[in-house]
């Protein structure tokens, strides 16, 4: 599996729901926009919760895309890894699973630069 295609496909299923339905797409990501700009938490934390719950609720295309962003901002490993036993913790062994999935496109992603 190849985390920077799950990336790509997912960025066209995306083009492709959202010419479907721009209003809702529209609307989505303006909160989007304003859930990653405003309030306390830096960028950061936020892409860090969010891969925290893409493990947990087993969402390959969501860890890919959070995971690409927190390597933008120079996140670790190690810092990756923290957060996903939090995952673990929280979601037990099927968060495990995906966990590992996590590490694996970290390494992927990271390695590409």
């Amino acid at each position: 599996m190849s985390w920077s295609k799950t990336i790509d496909t997912t960025r066209q299923d995306l083009r492709t729901l959202n010419a479907l339905i721009p209003d809702t797409a529209r609307a989505f990501g303006g909160l989007g926009k304003a859930v990653k700009e405003g309030g306390t938490l830096d960028f950061k934390i936020k892409e860090f919760v969010a891969l925290g719950i893409a493990v947990a609720t087993k969402c390959e295309p969501c860890i890919a895309l959070h995971m690409e962003a927190l390597i933008r901002v120079g996140t670790t490993r190690e810092e990756v890894g923290d957060v996903l036993a939090m995952s673990i913790q929280m979601g037990g062994g099927p968060a495990m699973m995906y966990a590992a999935k996590a590490i694996a496109c970290y390494d992927e992603l990271a390695e590409k630069g």
